[in-house]
Order: structure tokens, then sequence, then C-alpha cells
């Protein structure tokens, strides 16, 4: 049952990216040249409407399923600038960020195929170099798994 609930609402969001022009080239450039200002009332929108449930998810100890819910704090270390800093290159480049490179996939732009396979090598490269990474970015131990405990 949860496979179903779960694509319709995936489905539901890569509507909501596909209408509201979050998954549009030309209105992610606009929003870092900042000549339009639709993207970011898009996120400041998402941001409201998100943050009352989660509180209340937080707040009430358990998921909308009725699992234990325990939200761990993210270490914080100078990795986290750096990813930020790649991920927004990328974002501005290609025009898209994750979610919205299925959402461009499923509206038939081929071009997003390019940044689809940018974001699983670049995934790919991260995972096999991470023991690499210089000391000063103080990364955390690297955990494989399913991340569900």
């Amino acid at each position: 049952m949860n496979t179903a609930l779960f694509l319709a609402l995936g489905t539901a969001f890569g509507w909501v990216l596909s209408r509201s022009g979050a998954s549009d080239y030309d209105v992610v450039q606009a929003m870092f040249l900042f000549t339009s200002f639709q993207l970011y009332g898009i996120i400041g929108t998402a941001v409201l409407v998100t943050a009352p449930g989660l509180w209340l998810l937080k707040r009430r100890g358990r998921t909308a399923f009725g699992a234990p819910l325990a939200v761990k704090p993210k270490p914080r270390h100078p990795g986290n600038v750096v990813g930020g800093v790649l991920f927004g290159i990328g974002w501005s480049i290609t025009g898209m960020c994750p979610g919205p490179i299925l959402v461009n996939l499923g509206e038939g732009k081929l071009y997003a195929l390019g940044a689809l396979a940018g974001a699983l090598l670049g995934a790919a490269l991260f995972g096999a170099l991470y023991e690499r990474f210089p000391a000063w970015l103080r990364l955390p131990a690297l955990r494989v798994g399913t991340g569900d405990g």
C-alpha cells in the first residue's frame, strides 16, 4: 500500500514542479540572475506549507504511519559548504536539481539525460573517492546501508 501512496505523492509533486515552473530552465536561470523572483516564491511557499506539518510530526514523535520518529541533527563540517557550492553550480548550469531532472525527463526533455548522467556520475565519484577527501573537510565516517536504522 505504501508504494502506491508514495508513487501517487511523487507524481503529484512532479506535476506541481512542472506546472509551477520550478523545472523550467528559464525560470531557474532567472532566479540565479535575480531577474525573476518566481522560484523564490515557490521555495518560500513550500517552506511555509511544510514547516507546520514537520513541527506537528516531531511534536507527536511518530510518522504519519505511526512509526517512531527520531530526527537527529546532521553533523556540521566544512564539507557542507563545499558540497553546497558544488550543488549550486550544478543546479545553475543545468537548471535542474534532482527532483526536476526526473520531471524534465517525464516532460520528454532529452537534455535532462545529460543532467541525470552528471548527477549519477557525481554521486558515484563521491562515494568512490569519499575516503580520499582532505582531512580539513572533517567529513564523518561513511556509513553504508539503507538508512532505516
